[in-house]
């Protein structure tokens, strides 16, 4: 009886992993496409840009 539960467990833990995995990339791509469709982070022009270079750049007291 001991070595048939044995047997038994390794494909069910295997299957939950494989599930878990799947969940995983499936919520990734959903999350990309959520993102892609709402445009978050869109082209950034050259006054933008500088102003980002000169912000990070300039040393804070």
């Amino acid at each position: 009886m001991g070595e048939n539960s044995k047997s038994v467990l390794l494909p069910v833990v295997a299957a939950a992993v494989f599930a878990g995995l799947g969940r995983m990339v499936l919520q990734k791509v959903r999350a990309d496409r959520l993102a892609r469709q709402t445009k978050v982070a869109g082209p950034v022009d050259e006054k933008t840009r500088q102003w980002i270079s000169d912000v990070v750049r300039t040393p804070r007291p």
